[in-house]
């Protein structure tokens, strides 16, 4: 049996021949002694290759050392002469910073002494703050003792409708004339308000009440118990309405006042209050023909009937306003006739400049033709068309006029 009797060895799928196997053991064999001459001859080569690179080496740092060598003399002259400008250099940044220092050591000193004048003045300056806020501090201390005596009679009912009369009569006082108002004045049922406010047309006067109960007020505002709150809320609700009815049924008098009185609020935060929490109370004095009103809204409607006044006494006038207007149309009409006979003298004085700058212009041609020594001949045209003209020569000889007559 030879090797190419041998089966064929499967692997796998693949099916190797031997005469394949054969060869391949052969490569095999043979493989490595090959390799093995190749990295000879590569290794002789390589040795060559790098005899040849040292020797090229040993040449270059031959020439690079005589390089270097001649750097390096040239290297030290150099260091020599940047040796002796560095000198000279060093020496002249010696003296600069000398210099400059000596500047800034004056600057330095300028600058302190200014700023220890500034620090002065501001010291200066924050002692009188300070006089001023110690100034500001006592009034802030005497407000307090204001706040607390304010306190003290808001606290009082006698003192706090003093005090609520008293800032009604300010703003009504302020808002009218003398004899529009009357404080504490006596109605027929034998009541007093507090202010009887004047209407236009022999109308009835307005009642104006400045009394408000504030007690249960006080309570509703300092107490944080909801009960007593609720309480204080119910008991202010009754106060109110209790006080809305005395006023409807003392101070709404038919014939005698008007059928609406004012209540006055003497406080913008409670009117407020009033407004949004207690609705029920706004709305029945409304039907009891009572209006609250605050500071503001008094104030508003003294103006409002300080204007209603005001129209009428310019109705009681009217006649008088009419006399006056007629008598102002008289001097108008005088006036627009003086002002006519004064345009009439303008128009004149307006000919008679006219006139004058027509002369002037006369005079001014005539000037310039004397200028151009242009003269015209008596009967003669401003052109000189058949018109004689005669040359009048100068004694010397050298100058020829010629003169030309004109009308």
């Amino acid at each position: 049996m030879t090797l190419l009797d041998i089966p064929a060895v499967t692997i796998g799928s693949v099916t190797l021949q031997p005469a394949f196997l054969l060869g391949l053991v052969a490569l095999l064999f043979f493989l490595p002694l090959v390799l093995i001459v190749i990295a000879t001859m590569r290794a002789a080569r390589l040795r060559a290759e790098l005899r040849e690179e040292t020797a090229r080496r040993d040449e270059a740092a031959e020439a690079r050392l005589a390089e270097l060598l001649k750097a390096q003399a040239e290297m030290q002259g150099r260091l020599a002469t940047m040796a002796e400008v560095f000198g000279s250099r060093q020496a002249e940044l010696n003296q600069s910073i000398s210099q400059r220092l000596d500047g800034m050591t004056h600057r330095l000193g300028t600058t302190i002494t200014e700023q220890t004048k500034s620090t002065h003045d501001n010291l200066r300056t924050l002692q009188e703050r300070l006089a001023v806020i110690d100034a500001a501090q006592n009034n802030i201390q005497s407000l307090a003792k204001d706040v607390v005596g304010l306190q003290a009679i808001l606290s009082n009912k006698q003192t706090r409708g003093a005090f609520g009369q008293s800032r009604m009569e300010t703003i009504v006082a302020d808002g009218l004339p003398m004899g529009a108002y009357a404080f504490q004045t006596t109605l027929s049922n034998g009541s007093r308000p507090d202010c009887t406010i004047r209407m236009p047309n022999n109308s009835p006067p307005l009642v104006v009440d400045a009394k408000f109960p504030l007690e249960a007020w006080n309570v509703i505002r300092e107490t944080e118990n909801p009960e007593q709150k609720k309480a204080a809320s119910q008991q202010f609700r009754r106060d109110m309405e209790v006080h809305i009815r005395d006023i409807s049924e003392k101070y709404l008098i038919p014939g005698e006042t008007q059928d609406m009185a004012f209540l006055f609020v003497p406080s913008e935060s409670i009117f407020a209050e009033i407004h949004e929490n207690f609705e029920g109370v706004v709305q029945k004095a409304h039907r009891q023909k009572v209006v609250i009103v605050s500071p503001s809204l008094l104030m508003l409607s003294i103006q409002v009937i300080q204007a209603v006044l005001k129209d009428q006494r310019m109705r009681e006038q009217a006649h008088l306003i009419q006399g006056e207007v007629i008598r102002l149309m008289e001097d108008l009409g005088r006036l627009d006739d003086r002002t006519r006979k004064l345009q009439s003298h303008f128009l004149a004085a307006q000919k008679d400049v006219e006139m004058i700058i027509t002369s002037s212009d006369k005079l001014a041609k005539r000037g310039a033709k004397i200028e151009a020594m242009e003269f015209e001949t008596p009967g003669g045209r401003e052109d000189g068309d058949d018109a004689p003209s005669r040359a009048v020569e100068s004694r010397t000889g050298l100058l020829k006029l010629r003169v030309v007559d004109e009308d």
